[in-house]
């Protein structure tokens, strides 16, 4: 199992110049865990940048993989994470989600760099 932040699903489903390198971890659904606030973010942002219909065939795709909601003991653990790490709430939510389940995060935002699970994406 594993994770693939929003910064992976944005460029996989606009054809970025990273969907290539993010491709061998989104297509293996059965292996994915999505935060309930990355399918929010990606939902949002190609509403925002596409359109409406774009956004709601994105979430359904992701849909297909375990959605991993924000309930007690995650939240607590989204806290400290925050606090450790200096992270913004999002950030913190699906790091915080990859060291509850001790699963590899694969993503290309540099407030990640450098921490324990996680996979750095580049050009």
């Amino acid at each position: 199992m594993h994770i693939v932040d929003s910064c992976g699903w944005l460029e996989w489903f606009s054809d970025g110049s990273l969907a290539d390198a993010y491709a061998p971890h989104l297509r293996d659904e059965e292996q994915l865990l999505v935060p309930a606030v990355v399918l929010f973010e990606v939902y949002k942002i190609l509403k925002r940048e596409t359109d409406e219909e774009k956004a709601i065939l994105a979430a359904s795709s992701m849909k297909r993989s375990l959605i991993v909601p924000l309930e007690e003991v995650l939240s607590l653990k989204v806290a400290d994470t925050a606090l450790q790490n200096n992270l913004a709430m999002a950030d913190a939510i699906v790091y915080a989600t990859a060291l509850l389940y001790e699963v590899q995060l694969y993503t290309s935002d540099a407030d990640f760099q450098g921490l324990p699970l996680v996979q750095m994406i580049s050009e």
